[in-house]
């Protein structure tokens, strides 16, 4: 059984930055891909980021580029997440995944076999 824990949300002012880990146990971390998705109220869960197990290829969506960045620490079983020049519109729950399967990961939430909890981002102005 592969758990994830996310951490490092919390309040933040608009311009602001953070940086989200999400730390796995269980299995062979260093063959899964990891992603991270968030959903804000109201909206559906969206995808994020996320980072592959060979070679560490990582993916962005548009809204984030340039302003976050994925990164993976193998010998910590941690994926990290820096956010930096947060508005409201990123105020969310953000959700780490791993994807076992094939170590590839991607946009979409059904190639994911585990899920973390959350930790709440929340921007103020």
């Amino acid at each position: 059984q592969v758990q994830l824990v996310e951490s490092g949300g919390g309040l933040v002012q608009a311009g602001g930055s953070l940086r989200l880990s999400c730390t796995t146990s269980g299995g062979t971390f260093r063959g899964y891909a990891i992603g991270w998705f968030r959903q804000a109220p109201g909206k559906e869960r969206e995808f994020v980021a996320s980072i592959t197990s060979s070679f560490g290829t990582t993916y962005y969506a548009d809204s984030v580029k340039g302003r976050f960045t994925i990164s993976r620490d193998d010998a910590k079983n941690t994926v990290y997440l820096h956010v930096s020049s947060l508005n409201l519109e990123d105020t969310a729950v953000y959700y780490c995944a791993a994807d076992i399967t094939y170590g590839l990961g991607g946009y979409y939430s059904r190639s994911y076999d585990y899920w973390g909890q959350g930790t709440q981002v929340t921007v103020s102005s």
